[in-house]
């Protein structure tokens, strides 16, 4: 088997899974991109087997510390294994992520359940060349299930990929409603974000739900509304959702007509918003920050951080004197103590004091591999105001 020598130093050799093209000493048996090849360090020992992608920085993705090759068996041992993870977690059988990626020892591949239909991201170049394979592997343990191919992440232009949707197996919808706690949502498979809907989201919006009772709530980069629509049932006084798209806007709409609640839908850009909102004096008891990522590089991370402060800065002055915020990042580069600083400094900038009330996680269908630290990029707190400081 073809395959690459490690450098002394390499993160692989102290537990990461990657190798990153400058760790790269020596390249043996000519491996095309896309290969199953074997990692050895300097000593000539086998420390696993990976994917290769010369075209990509990371080089090699480990999958195995055996010798491995990515069979039919393979794929059907492995994506069982992660069924099986999520049923001992109680996560709902016909609403989850199936497969996260490394998380489940199948680097760059996503596969999300919604009901009988899957909607599967292949995101390096060994997977997305073994798609057969994988939608085989998943027909054989789901049965007669629709796959719809949701291609379109821009981190497949890193491998050397092509963007691309559509149907690769069954009859799909591309749309259809599923269910969270009581409350109806419509995915849009082709176009909504994501694989459709924020999976890593749906057991917070339970959490957070008592906490609105009563309180005026503006719910930040709303998307399709699902943490407003929650706050609402749970008997809000009042919410107010914010989106910049039109298109979620149209869906947020669509999904509180659908479960016949009320919800003031704003299209306008939520710093903008935040702006007017502070000169005309509106306060809130709730406010909810869950935007999109601010950065997916380590370049990004000032100007990432620059605005979470302003956000979170705006937001604090909102509050009434008890108000609650719940403030989400899934920037994997903006971890805990970046974020708890970029907090404290807008509550400084806002002249205002907190109290943090506990801390959200990405759903357990989206698990963490500490010795893959990308594998969490899902962060979030709950504070609460405190009066008269």
């Amino acid at each position: 088997m073809a395959g690459i020598v490690v450098k002394p130093r390499a993160r692989i050799l102290h537990g990461h899974d990657w190798v990153f093209s400058s760790e790269v000493l020596k390249v043996f048996g000519d491996p095309a991109d896309g290969d199953v090849i074997s990692l050895k360090d300097g000593r000539d020992h086998l420390i696993g087997s990976a994917i290769y992608n010369s075209k990509s920085q990371i080089v090699a993705r480990r999958f195995s510390r055996r010798r491995q090759d990515l069979d039919l068996d393979f794929f059907q041992r492995r994506i069982m294994q992660a069924s099986e993870y999520r049923d001992r977690r109680s996560v709902e059988p016909k609403l989850r992520r199936v497969v996260w990626s490394e998380s489940d020892g199948l680097p760059g591949l996503i596969i999300d359940r919604y009901g009988d239909q899957f909607v599967l991201q292949t995101l390096t170049l060994a997977m997305d060349i073994r798609k057969d394979l994988i939608t085989t592997a998943m027909a054989d343990l789901f049965g007669d299930i629709a796959i719809v191919e949701r291609n379109d992440a821009p981190v497949r232009q890193a491998e050397g990929l092509e963007l691309r949707t559509g149907v690769l197996r069954g009859t799909a919808s591309p749309q259809t409603i599923i269910e969270i706690e009581g409350l109806k949502f419509e995915v849009d498979f082709l176009r909504g974000h994501k694989t459709g809907f924020y999976l890593d989201q749906k057991h917070n919006y339970t959490i957070l739900a008592p906490y609105a009772r009563n309180r005026r709530v503006l719910d930040c980069f709303t998307n399709q509304g699902a943490f407003a629509l929650t706050c609402a049932r749970a008997g809000a006084a009042e919410v107010t959702g914010v989106e910049e798209n039109p298109e979620n806007i149209a869906a947020a709409k669509r999904n509180a007509a659908c479960n016949q609640l009320k919800v003031e839908w704003v299209q306008r850009d939520v710093f903008q918003f935040l702006r007017a909102a502070e000169k005309t004096g509106a306060q809130y008891d709730l406010i909810v920050l869950d935007p999109p990522s601010f950065t997916r590089t380590k370049t990004g991370l000032r100007d990432a951080l620059r605005g979470y402060r302003e956000l979170h800065m705006r937001a604090f002055k909102l509050l009434s004197k008890d108000g609650l915020l719940a403030t989400f990042s899934c920037s994997h580069h903006v971890d805990d103590p970046a974020f708890l600083q970029t907090i404290t400094d807008a509550l400084v900038d806002a002249r205002r004091s907190a109290r943090r009330l506990r801390r959200f996680e990405q759903a357990p269908d989206h698990p963490v591999l500490p010795i893959v630290p990308e594998t969490e990029y899902f962060r979030g707190f709950l504070l609460e105001m405190m009066p008269g400081r």
